[in-house]
């Protein structure tokens, strides 16, 4: 059916109207980030860069140590991605390709619930649990914990179900070990998850605010959250949200670079999967 001219160009106009509405939040972010702090405050407000934007993002990266925490940050969520691929991966391997062992669909059923509790009603024990290991205010208690995923563990188990038998039964003829199945032919044939899996991970990890705050005591092992919290005023300094707004969309980089680097990646194994 053919489109008449003016529908087309409403349907643009519509879809434009609504990329201006929610990228909107970011671009005033943008803006007052450049803008001085008495300007900030002045009625009606500025909805043109000022001229303030170096001063204000060398404010707020000095101010808090911005790059010690993009530093904790970015290594908490790289490892705590790639730990929850290995895991899962190996876990979803042993319940679809180790046969029926005994308590299998049990520990299946154990994992999805334990694991898909939020952390909040999870916080004390685990906390617990990281003063007991000698942990707090370390690197393994802000990973370790998040290794494991049940929905991680689901999305490869439900992924392998779907691969031929007789994939497996063919490298078992050719002399492949089980480890070599798994890294050799699962595991490239899993790329789509696993970009998936990272992307979303990443971004979870990045945001975490409530645990590191209460697992962490020093400034070195703080994370970017924090440290926007750390921008925010006291009870004695007004808010400057010029700076404020600086050190946000910092934080904000490094989940954008890694969103660019994988999209192609994800969209072009999820375009493959289609095809077959």
């Amino acid at each position: 059916m053919k489109q008449s001219k003016g529908f087309t160009i409403f349907i643009h106009l519509f879809l434009s109207l609504a990329v201006f509405i929610i990228a909107f939040p970011m671009l005033f972010a943008f803006i007052v980030s450049t803008h001085t702090f008495q300007d900030v405050f002045t009625y009606p407000p500025k909805f043109l860069p000022g001229t303030n934007m170096i001063e204000n993002y060398q404010k707020a990266w000095h101010s808090v140590n911005m790059g010690r925490l993009l530093f904790n940050s970015a290594f908490i969520s790289v490892s705590v991605a790639l730990g929850k691929i290995v895991l899962s991966i190996t876990s979803a391997f042993a319940f679809t390709y180790f046969g029926d062992f005994r308590g299998k669909y049990f520990f299946f059923v154990i994992i999805l619930i334990t694991h898909m509790l939020p952390l909040p009603i999870r916080i004390v024990p685990t906390f617990e649990l990281m003063k007991t290991f000698g942990w707090v205010d370390t690197y393994y208690a802000l990973t370790i914990p998040f290794f494991a995923s049940a929905t991680g563990t689901l999305l490869f188990r439900q992924f392998f179900l779907t691969i031929p038998v007789s994939l497996a039964d063919a490298a078992r003829i050719d002399g492949i070990s089980p480890i070599g199945f798994l890294t050799k032919i699962l595991a490239p044939l899993s790329r789509t998850n696993m970009t998936a899996l990272f992307m979303i991970e990443f971004l979870y990890m990045w945001n975490q605010y409530l645990w590191p705050l209460i697992i962490t005591n020093s400034n070195q092992m703080r994370v970017v959250q924090i440290g926007v919290k750390m921008l925010l005023a006291s009870v004695e300094q007004a808010a400057e949200w010029n700076v404020i707004m600086a050190g946000t969309l910092i934080t904000m980089i490094p989940p954008l670079l890694v969103l660019l680097l994988l999209q192609r990646s994800f969209v072009k194994g999820f375009a493959m999967q289609q095809e077959k």
